[in-house]
């Protein structure tokens, strides 16, 4: 009987997890959850709302109430039926979701759809605690780094393609801070999960680090061939 495969990505912002878990959906016909776009999601309609990155209740609330959504063979990402997907990747936005993701409701509220988007689909999962919180016994882990210099500079890039100003000292300075928060954060910090594969992407290109992903894939789920989609 085919079972559904759960391949669950962690690693610190600029560490390609986006880039690679993409792919790796696409070339296996999994779908594709990019749950910091579900942390973003929220962040943006807090924003919106003038809801403070203080007032935890209400933050609460709107993680429980966001429809979040993610279309199969797109980078779509639709927040109570809207297209937010250009919108979520402001440097506010950023910064803001890293501030919310420390909130214990919010994370509680955001894991609990995370695992409900698992079920009826073999998904690829990227994050920073999807081994070790959301997905604990998923047959694949891996864990993404880079050295933070390559990271930030891996960011800079993005944000510029996507149209935004990125000055390379306060990008690097963002990432350092989101890196403390991140990994500091008494509700699922960001760790390598004990049974993760370990990759430094730093001197890899995109193309080597799907491979590797890929062959980690095909030697802990009988190479590849028990799952549905």
């Amino acid at each position: 009987m085919s079972k559904r495969i759960v391949v669950a990505i962690d690693g610190p912002a600029g560490a390609g997890k986006s880039t690679i878990a993409r792919t790796v959906a696409d070339k296996l016909g999994f779908i594709y959850i990019d749950t910091g776009a579900m942390y973003r999601s929220v962040a943006l309609w807090a924003m919106r709302t003038n809801v403070s990155d203080a007032d935890m209740h209400r933050l609460e609330q709107l993680a429980e109430a966001a429809d979040i959504r993610f279309e199969a063979g797109s980078r779509r990402v639709l927040l109570n039926g809207e297209d937010v997907t250009e919108a979520i990747r402001t440097a506010e936005v950023s910064t803001a979701a890293s501030k919310i993701a420390a909130v214990p409701a919010v994370r509680r509220a955001l894991v609990q759809k995370q695992r409900t988007l698992s079920d009826t689909s073999s998904v690829v999962m990227e994050g920073r605690d999807i081994g070790s919180v959301v997905f604990p016994d998923a047959k694949v882990k891996i864990f993404l780094d880079a050295p933070a210099r390559v990271r930030a500079r891996r960011r800079s890039v993005e944000l510029r393609n996507n149209g935004h100003i990125a000055d390379a000292t306060e990008t690097a300075r963002d990432i350092a801070e989101r890196d403390l928060r991140d990994r500091t954060r008494p509700e699922s910090p960001l760790m390598q999960a004990p049974d993760a594969v370990y990759i430094d992407t730093g001197d890899l290109d995109p193309e080597q680090v799907v491979e590797a992903v890929l062959k980690i894939i095909r030697d802990r789920t009988a190479n590849g061939k028990e799952y549905s989609r």
